[in-house]
């Protein structure tokens, strides 16, 4: 599975949350990352796009979909 195909949403994190950014994956629940960068952010939450889809696989818990492809134009 390509763990790409997933949406991500990058918002900034208020000062004093620690700044930079989060990022979650509104098809996986409670699937979320941070980073200093939007970038970073969308890294790391490939990494736990990856860990949360192992997860589900050991505890025998459905995956879901990805709902869209993203595009960038």
């Amino acid at each position: 599975m390509t763990y790409h195909k997933y949406p991500v949403v990058v918002s900034p994190l208020a000062d004093e949350d620690g700044g930079g950014f989060g990022a979650y994956v509104p098809d996986l629940p409670g699937c979320m990352s941070d980073g200093d960068t939007p970038e970073e952010a969308v890294h790391n939450a490939y990494d736990a796009i990856e860990a949360w889809i192992e997860a589900a696989s050991e505890l025998g818990r459905d995956i879901p979909a990805p709902s869209q492809k993203l595009t960038f134009a």
